[in-house]
């Protein structure tokens, strides 16, 4: 189960039984969310260099980032796609990504990269178990936490 091998962790609080499996609302999984960033095309190209992922253009040119089976649609503040949220702001966002990397690996590409560490490697504890992390930001100052999981 999620906490097996947690009982030294005091953070996590349940608040009630998970939901029936026959559910309607059950949420299964992200397909996608929506950053809010000054400048797409720069966000992109951070975004491709520095994480990997893969910059696309969809729908009447819009723009998104894909990584695995996930994406992130990008909007231009000011340049919002309606519906929206009630208070789109660039720079708003914390994310984590989880990476095969070991973390020494992590710190030499960002590093190579050029981009500043703002914290880590340090431990923390995701939706699955005991990972290492590191803090950097994006263009946006978005902070992003890149996570590789403890072997079990």
């Amino acid at each position: 189960t999620l906490l097996e091998g947690l009982e030294d962790v005091e953070e996590i609080e349940l608040s009630g039984p998970p939901p029936a499996q026959d559910d309607p609302l059950r949420v299964r999984g992200l397909d996608h969310l929506v950053l809010t960033v000054a400048d797409a095309e720069e966000t992109v190209v951070f975004y491709e260099r520095v994480l990997g992922m893969r910059g696309v253009v969809f729908g009447e040119g819009r723009r998104a980032l894909e990584f695995g089976r996930q994406k992130i649609n990008l909007h231009e503040a000011g340049r919002e796609f309606e519906p929206k949220a009630a208070r789109p702001v660039a720079g708003s966002a914390d994310l984590c990504f989880v990476v095969e990397a070991e973390p020494e690996a992590i710190l030499e590409h960002l590093r190579s990269c050029g981009v500043e560490i703002v914290g880590g490697p340090v431990e923390k504890t995701g939706a699955l178990g005991p990972m290492i992390s590191i803090y950097t930001r994006d263009p946006d100052g978005n902070l992003i936490e890149l996570s590789k999981y403890e072997e079990a």
